[in-house]
C-alpha cells in the first residue's frame, strides 16, 4: 500500500518560504535552529534547504526533508511547537506539505 497515512510510508516534506527583503539571513538562521531541533526527533531522515538563484523568486527558500512516516513528522512538529523554539520573523510566510514519491528516474 502506498498511502501517505500508512505509518510504514516514508514521506517528503516540501516547505516553500516567501521571505521579505532584508530578512533572508534571519530566515536561514531560524530554519537552522528548527533543523537542529527536528533532526534529534524520532523518524527524522534528512533535510536540505535550497535558496533560489533568482533574486525576485516568489519562494526564496525551499526546504526538502525526508521523514520515516507522517506520524513521526507530526509528532516532531508538535514537540517543536510545544518547545516554542522558533523565532518569529515578521512577514515570513511558508506553506508546507507532505508528499510520497510516485515516479523516480
Amino acid at each position: 500500500m502506498d498511502d501517505a497515512t500508512n505509518s510504514n510510508t516514508e514521506v517528503t516534506l516540501i516547505n516553500v518560504f516567501e521571505v521579505p527583503k532584508g530578512v533572508l539571513d534571519a530566515a536561514i538562521k531560524a530554519w537552522t535552529k528548527g533543523r537542529d531541533f527536528l533532526q534529534k526527533q524520532p523518524g527524522y531522515v534528512s533535510t536540505a534547504l535550497h535558496k533560489s538563484i533568482a533574486p525576485d523568486a516568489k519562494f526564496a527558500l525551499v526546504n526538502i526533508a525526508i521523514w520515516e512516516s507522517p506520524e513521526t513528522f507530526n509528532a516532531a512538529i508538535a514537540a517543536m511547537n510545544a518547545a516554542d523554539t522558533s523565532p518569529k520573523i515578521e512577514g515570513l510566510r511558508y506553506a508546507a506539505g507532505l508528499y510520497t514519491v510516485v515516479a523516480r528516474d
